[in-house]
């Protein structure tokens, strides 16, 4: 018996790496400036102040092996690689220490900008989301269970257009640590699982085009590669 006026939407769900089982996404949060030399590059003070939150939706991730449209209304559009928690559990006001247990597992992404679209929105005080939550705006990999390679503190995080490197860091530069940044985003909000926090990214942003080879990678973690249509 149909219970809904529309049929339900389709969940979204991300593969597990050497699994056939699948991840559901609840929700997806990331934060803002957490590199301090990508501070620095956006113009802003590199020091360690309160982090930052904005939301993306779990239908904008892209799932591994497909392309990532060029969006339409944006001809500047960034590319922000970074890594990705997935987590497991929740609550709120979740404690420091104890924060890691909540995670299943990571991946890398990319945090795609409508710069030119989120700079108009900063110039009059308007909310960012056409500029981050648009279609296709967050490419992931698989999620490696932290089961299998525990929790990263450190390695390599890159991005290469058409083989050439344009994003290097290291995910021990992150500002606010993995625990550190699900404990602050819990003041907030109750944290469930299958929820998605992007990490923060590098230096190193800037434009993608139609035709370009996207690949990005963190080392001992994950990889992944599109082409930009």
């Amino acid at each position: 018996m149909t219970t809904t006026v529309i049929p339900f939407p389709p969940a979204v769900t991300l593969p597990v790496e050497n699994s056939a089982l699948t991840f559901p996404v609840r929700r997806v949060y990331c934060v803002g400036r957490n590199y301090a030399a990508h501070a620095v590059e956006m113009g802003h003070d590199p020091t360690r102040e309160a982090p930052f939150f904005f939301q993306k939706n779990p239908d904008n991730l892209v799932l591994p092996g497909n392309p990532f449209p060029y969006p339409a209304l944006s001809e500047n559009v960034h590319h922000e690689v970074e890594c990705y928690v997935a987590l497991k559990d929740g609550g709120s006001d979740i404690a420091v220490d104890q924060a890691l247990a909540c995670v299943y597992g990571y991946g890398v992404a990319v945090d795609f900008t409508r710069r030119d679209i989120q700079d108009e929105a900063k110039k009059q005080g308007r909310p960012w989301e056409m500029s981050k939550a648009f279609d296709h705006s967050a490419p992931v990999s698989a999620i490696v269970p932290a089961s299998a390679i525990g929790h990263p503190d450190h390695g390599a995080i890159t991005l290469a257009i058409n083989g050439r490197t344009v994003q290097s860091g290291d995910l021990s530069q992150m500002i606010w640590k993995t625990a550190e940044i699900i404990a602050e985003l819990s003041r907030y909000v109750a944290l469930a699982p299958g929820d998605i926090i992007l990490t923060g990214t590098p230096s190193g942003v800037g434009p993608v085009k139609r035709s370009d080879h996207v690949a990005c990678a963190i080392e001992g973690l994950a990889e992944l590669a599109f082409e930009v249509i």
